[in-house]
């Protein structure tokens, strides 16, 4: 499996993301269809959290392009960082654009290894970085001499360089103070995005809790820690509890999934600390005890 999709599906994408024909393979063309993609396709777990309750041994939601499309165009899901950017290359190469599979770290502590997919894309002589996790709604640059942002109160981000590598700081739903992702390589391949995705089984933030990030408007919409989060065009955040009704009306109404789907996305369990971590072997040491 190459991670490529057929014309046909691509064409069925690009009509749910409003485009009538495949956008010029230009700079104009690149940012209509990242704006269109951050509109439409939420970053979430609402698959994964149904599979993973289930204990289905099949490979993980979203695991090959073709099967995150089928359940976006029928339910309206979209998929954790490692399926949703491995589809959303697999469209923009579909497009004739030259773009590539990402490998990321989000530096929420430190000394981790990889942990986040992206996808950049070569242009023009510039290599432009369209996060549909952090859904900054234009193509950034990843220069290695100068700084780069695209200035917004509920979305903004900043690229420096670091090394051979750049940082990117981002406003995370989970702290909503800047967060720094790591950008480790531009050349990543959907074989290796797969077996990052699996990796994510045995555990991984997403594997417990709903989470959902969408464009709404001018700000962003966020599911997070049982709590509704919007981040309007000023940057003002506002949040709610989400109970039962409150969150399927979040995803129904709000983030546009099927009722079917949203009807089994299981309630939030406690996230347990990582598998080695020291909270979980001073819980393990807890338990003997």
């Amino acid at each position: 499996m190459n991670g490529r999709i057929s014309a046909g599906l691509a064409e069925r994408a690009l009509t749910k993301l409003g485009f009538a024909r495949i956008p010029a393979t230009d700079r104009a063309g690149l940012a209509a269809l990242y704006a269109a993609w951050c509109r439409s396709v939420p970053f979430d777990n609402a698959r994964k959290l149904i599979h993973l309750r289930a204990n289905d041994p099949a490979p993980l939601p979203g695991d090959t392009p073709e099967d995150f499309f089928a359940a976006w165009l029928a339910h309206g899901a979209g998929g954790t960082c490692w399926a949703l950017h491995g589809a959303w290359c697999a469209l923009l190469e579909a497009c004739g654009f030259d773009a590539r599979r990402a490998i990321a770290t989000m530096l929420v502590a430190p000394d981790l290894p990889p942990n986040h997919g992206s996808v950049s894309v070569r242009l023009g002589g510039e290599t432009l970085l369209v996060d549909a996790t952090m859904q900054y709604g234009e193509p950034l640059a990843l220069d290695a001499q100068r700084v780069t942002e695209i200035a917004h109160p509920a979305y903004g981000v900043r690229a420096r360089p670091d090394g051979t590598k750049w940082r990117v700081s981002w406003r995370s739903p989970f702290t909503l103070e800047p967060m720094d992702c790591r950008i480790e390589s531009l050349a990543g391949d959907a074989a290796t995005f797969r077996a990052y995705h699996e990796a994510t089984r045995a555990w991984s933030p997403f594997n417990f809790q709903l989470m959902v990030r969408v464009r709404r408007g001018d700000g962003i919409l966020n599911a997070a820690r049982g709590e509704r989060i919007f981040i309007a065009t000023d940057g003002a955040v506002t949040r709610a509890p989400l109970d039962h009704a409150a969150r399927l009306k979040l995803l129904i109404e709000e983030a546009g999934f099927s009722e079917e789907l949203a009807m089994q996305v299981p309630d939030d369990l406690p996230t347990p600390p990582p598998p080695g971590s020291r909270s979980a072997q001073s819980d393990s040491g807890a338990a003997r005890g």
